[in-house]
């Protein structure tokens, strides 16, 4: 299964790339999809080093308080089949 993660977009380094921000990691990924829309600030929805749409920022916080949670759950899990 494949997974897009939404990031803010912190700065617009060309005109088809973009660095983004995950909660601290900062990568570049490139814009080139959606052509000159992309705003500072904006959430994005990055898979495979491309930012494939724009959502809304309550979208994007939504989505990121989901994965954490999924994160705890898996470590959970992972704790308990080592015990």
């Amino acid at each position: 299964m494949c997974i897009a993660i939404p990031a803010k977009v912190v700065e617009i380094v060309n005109h088809d790339t973009i660095l983004v921000d995950f909660g601290g990691v900062k990568r570049e990924v490139k814009s080139t999809l959606l052509e000159d829309k992309i705003k500072l600030d904006d959430y994005v929805l990055v898979h495979i080093g491309f930012a494939m749409a724009i959502v809304e920022e309550e979208e994007a916080l939504e989505t990121l308080r989901l994965l954490a949670e999924i994160d705890v759950f898996n470590q959970n899990v992972e704790g308990f089949s080592e015990g």
